[in-house]
């Protein structure tokens, strides 16, 4: 043993090699049992000393053999070729284990210790990352966390998790850092975010989700030795020396953040209630010198974060009163709706909901609401108003909900038997969205010409609306109709100008659903319009966005006017831009649009690219501004356009630590829509870069290295995200361009496994097959096909055409950067495995690639092999036994 111990080698077949492991495990498990044998000898009196004797030799040489980390490689193949033998080396460790104890030769008492936790360590050889300690900030944790708070309050709280704890497992990122950076996006959110709705966003996603989002991180598992609380208390011990940043967010919430969040923290089981007091009183301590603003101006702003936690339990309440039977006491249910509407109470509740996951209910129950007053028999005078009034008050709401936080929230999951609910109709059809366009003249604008008529007569003759056995969902599908009527009267001078604000008053003057309807046909037909024709349609939705100051209103029409300003304002920004059009709408209290009409108006938009991304990458880390302009020209420019130009970018920095910065935000901005811009990225622009010779200079380190870190991320992300079938709504929204059919664009060529067997237990080193022009498409065989993984599936087409491409550059006779950035791509690769996942982004990779990359000299390590090949198949562990036999 001592001469062949520690070179051990074979050059034959596969067989031979997995035969080589075996033996290997059996010497092991023979030196353990001699071992286990001396211990007990060395107890009797007479053999003490030849025993130890015996068991030194015995530990020397299971030392020599087990301190190489070959042979524990090719034990660790063994030992899932032969589970039974390894058991059986596990009870001879026991057996050992428990005569060691008696040892008094102390030496060699130790020596025996090491040796068993040597074998012990052979099944986790793999899964020792070291963490990144010379860092402090994490600019992806920031910029996924602010592009959440920012665009995706209403998403669920699990894709999150699982995108951050990607991120961390990548960057190796330490647990309480990794909470720090939550926390620090947070602050800076909170600090940043424009006045009105979005302020309140931020307050419901910092003080309700991300809570909610640290108790999930809590349960994934955490290392040896550590403690979730212990990191979450010492993420707080770090923010509370980052004052300026806290006292920001105090003067901007008018309160103390940190102990309202320490407490609901605590609340969540976050914190040990030890630790939350003792945080709380030093940062209360600190708070002793932070700048002040004076009582005055103090006095009449209510913190936001106190609301917002108050509103939370008020939603719940909500739901349950909105369940009871809203026939038996409407007035009632008026009451409470008519509360949530005064002062900015529909936006606190509104974004709780939208940061527990409520929203999606809290709507299907205002579309009940709706649907409910459609019932109309025997109706008398005295409750058609309070119908009236549940009807707009519905209607004005789930407007204010699509706008605030995207359709999709109101859409049901479609029920098979039941008919579309009116408002899903209206609002798929009619109404005005951000990218939008709609045709003045479809037919859901042109309903029963007799139902127009009578309500183009109720709106002229009457002095004002009717309200009894009025049925309004028709009389708001109608409207269209008949504004256009009224329209072309006016045009043509049959009506006076007179009649038509009498007109308009009626229209709204009793519900402002109507006159919401009205103008999301106007804003549609004033497009189609020629400039000299526009004039008296503009008028009208002036006319109609001025509200009444009449004594005979309904109820809460004060209320109602506001949350209508706000959606007109919406639905004709983009028409008032590019008629350049004023209309002012009555000042509602509420913000204007945020985050809306973010580009320079006489800028190419490659330019405006460039331009945020050097600032982004200047300053280190992503705001929400620059989010918005980066999906903003997403969308303009498209996924590929998108990716490129970002790359391009990436490619022209000349910096390592700039490399690396640029590599943490781009994967940032990439979360806008991963899976499409992963798909360009591997699909599309590695291979144009990694075959076209002329571009393999810019290829080189750090850019080349960077753009390796960079796709090896987002390879992993789309691809463990994609398993689990998480595309956010937001993504889900965005219309997707099909970058040509994947299948056409990667024909693979599914050979079966039995040709490769052949060629590994062939001896004549598979070179003539390889390095042959039409290279074999036998050596195109991965784990994935073993594994039946789905190819019609664009993603795992990209990945296995990405892997035979580096696995031909590998095998070629040219070497280049090209070869260089493939080593790289792949060293990334087996940094980034989290271990034991079978079916990473690894089982794509060709078999007969194992046996190019072992010649790299960077990855020629047992370690590598052994990670990089899929060791729950037969096929895996003789290739990798292949591979590391002959190291």
């Amino acid at each position: 043993m001592d001469m062949f111990c520690d070179r051990l080698s074979c050059h034959g077949k596969a067989e031979e090699c997995i035969g080589l492991c075996r033996a290997l495990m059996s010497a092991l498990n023979w030196l353990l049992r001699c071992a286990a044998f001396y211990t007990e000898k060395v107890k009797e009196t007479l053999e003490q000393a030849a025993a130890e004797s015996q068991l030194k030799m015995c530990l020397e040489r299971l030392e020599k053999m087990l301190g190489s980390t070959k042979n524990r490689a090719l034990i660790h193949i063994a030992k899932l070729e032969e589970t039974s033998s390894w058991s059986t080396v596990e009870q001879s460790l026991i057996k050992l284990g428990e005569n060691l104890n008696s040892l008094s030769n102390s030496p060699l008492r130790s020596q025996a210790d090491d040796c068993v936790s040597l074998i012990k360590s052979i099944p986790t050889m793999l899964s020792v990352h070291s963490e990144q300690l010379n860092k402090t900030g994490f600019p992806t944790v920031h910029a996924v966390v602010l592009l959440e708070g920012t665009m995706n309050l209403t998403g669920e709280t699990q894709p999150l998790v699982e995108q951050l704890m990607m991120v961390k497992r990548m960057q190796r990122i330490p647990s309480p850092l990794f909470v720090l950076e939550i926390w620090k996006a947070c602050f800076v959110g909170l600090i940043e975010s424009p006045e009105g709705t979005e302020e309140l966003k931020w307050t419901a996603f910092t003080f309700l989700k991300i809570p909610q989002v640290l108790v999930k991180l809590k349960k994934y598992p955490q290392g040896e030795k550590q403690d979730f609380t212990e990191d979450v208390n010492c993420a707080f011990e770090f923010l509370l020396k980052l004052t300026p940043l806290l006292d920001k967010a105090d003067q901007r919430c008018n309160c103390d953040c940190t102990s309202l969040l320490l407490q609901e923290c605590s609340k969540q089981g976050l914190l040990s209630e030890a630790n939350m007091t003792n945080l709380v009183a030093k940062r209360t301590a600190d708070r002793e010198h932070a700048p002040r603003l004076k009582s005055a101006e103090n006095a009449n702003i209510q913190p936001n974060p106190g609301l917002i936690l108050r509103a939370e339990p008020t939603v719940t309440n909500i739901l349950k009163t909105m369940d009871a039977d809203h026939s038996k006491s409407p007035e009632g249910l008026l009451g409470v709706l008519g509360h949530m509407l005064s002062g900015k109470s529909l936006d606190l509740l509104l974004a709780a909901a939208a940061a527990t996951g409520k929203l999606k209910s809290f709507a299907r129950k205002f579309i009940k609401l709706n649907e409910f007053t459609k019932h109309i028999t025997g109706e008398g005078s005295k409750s058609a108003p309070v119908r009236a009034l549940l009807f707009d008050i519905s209607f004005l709401m789930l407007c204010h909900v699509a706008q605030t936080y995207g359709s999709e929230v109101i859409l049901s999951e479609l029920s098979p038997a039941g008919e579309v609910p009116f408002f899903e109709t209206w609002m798929l059809t009619c109404m005005p969205e951000e990218g939008k366009i709609l045709n003045p003249d479809h037919p859901c604008f042109r309903p029963d010409s007799t139902k127009v008529e009578s309500l183009v007569a109720l709106l002229n003759n009457s002095s004002e609306m009717k309200l009894v056995q009025m049925k309004w969902h028709e009389a708001c599908l109608s409207i269209s109709a008949a504004i256009l009527e009224i329209l072309n009267a006016w045009e043509n001078s049959v009506l006076t100008f007179e009649s038509i604000q009498k007109i308009t008053d009626n229209i709204k003057g009793k519900v402002c659903s109507m006159a919401v309807c009205a103008v999301a046909w106007l804003v549609a037909h004033v497009r189609m319009l020629g400039l000299d024709e526009r004039e008296k349609s503009l008028q009208m939705i002036r006319q109609l966005a001025t509200p009444l100051h009449g004594e005979n209103t309904l109820q809460f029409y004060n209320e109602r006017v506001v949350i209508m300003s706000s959606i007109l304002e919406h639905m004709c920004a983009d028409v008032l831009q590019q008629t350049a059009t004023q209309i002012k709408f009555p000042s509602t209290g509420m913000d204007t649009i945020p985050y809306w009409n973010l580009l320079p108006p006489k800028k190419p938009i490659k330019e405006v690219l460039t331009s945020v991304f050097t600032k982004v990458l200047e300053k280190g880390w992503v705001d929400s501004r620059s989010i918005h302009i980066f999906d903003t020209l997403l969308h303009m420019g498209g996924v590929y356009w998108f990716c490129n130009n970002l790359v391009k970018e990436l490619l022209k920095e000349t910096r390592k630590e700039h490399t690396l910065r640029a590599v943490e935000l781009l994967y940032a901005i990439f979360c806008l829509d991963m899976q499409q811009l992963t798909l360009t990225l591997l699909g599309h622009i590695l291979p144009n870069l990694l075959t076209d010779s002329s571009k393999w200079h810019t290829l080189m380190d750090p850019p080349g290295k960077a753009l390796a870190k960079l796709s090896v991320w987002c390879a992993l992300s789309s691809y463990s995200s994609h398993n689990k079938g998480q595309a956010s709504a937001r993504q889900k929204k965005r219309h997707r361009e099909d970058i040509e059919d994947y299948t056409s664009l990667f024909p693979l060529d599914d050979t079966q496994p039995s040709k490769l067997m052949r060629l590994l237990s062939s001896n004549e080193e598979d070179a003539n097959i390889l390095s042959s022009p039409n290279r074999s498409m036998s050596s195109s065989l991965s784990a994935s096909q073993l594994h039946t993984v789905s190819m019609r599936d664009p993603l795992n087409r990209v990945l296995a055409n990405l892997f035979l491409l580096i696995s031909s550059i590998l095998g070629a006779k040219t070497a280049g950067t090209h070869t260089q950035f493939v080593q790289w791509f792949m060293e990334e690769c087996v940094d980034c495995l989290e271990q034991g996942s079978r079916g990473s982004i690894l089982q794509f990779m060709p078999f007969t690639m194992v046996s190019e990359l072992v010649k790299v000299s960077t990855m020629s390590s047992p370690k590598i092999v052994l990670a990089i090949t899929d060791l729950s198949l037969p096929l895996g562990r003789r290739v990798a036994a292949k591979a590391i036999a002959a190291l």
